[in-house]
């Protein structure tokens, strides 16, 4: 079991595309929704960093820890978010921006993620 967890929090880790750095802190199955496991982890960003558009099939809970980070889900205007700030993606919610607000100072965030056993946490954004 522990190998497991290893080897799902290096996955997590390497999800870090171009700029962001992501940084597993913990995994947990949840025994009251069978085959879904809880990962938290923090991302962080450089000055003037951000990530390429993604999704995520599962539900994220975002909260700033440091800096600010300007975030858009499609369909809704872009806003900035931060110390002790938080936003909700839902699952499938394509997040078309995810930045450093600031040419400066790192930014940081605390990520909690719901994902199925073997569910990828982070997916492009379907092109049609």
């Amino acid at each position: 079991m522990k190998k497991l967890i290893l080897i799902s929090m290096l996955a997590l880790s390497s999800l870090a595309a171009h700029a962001e750095t992501i940084a597993p802190v913990m995994k947990q199955s949840i025994p009251e929704a069978p085959g879904k496991n809880v990962l938290i982890a923090t991302v962080s960003y450089k000055p003037g960093q951000a990530s390429e558009a993604h999704m995520h099939p599962g539900s994220i809970f975002a909260y700033v820890l440091q800096g600010h980070i300007t975030s858009q889900l499609e369909g809704s205007p872009p806003k900035t978010y931060g110390p002790g700030e938080s936003w909700y993606e839902a699952p499938g919610a394509h997040h078309v921006v995810s930045k450093n607000a600031s040419a400066t100072q790192p930014a940081k965030l605390l990520v909690f993620a719901i994902a199925g056993e073997g569910q990828e946490l982070k997916l492009p954004i379907p092109q049609h």
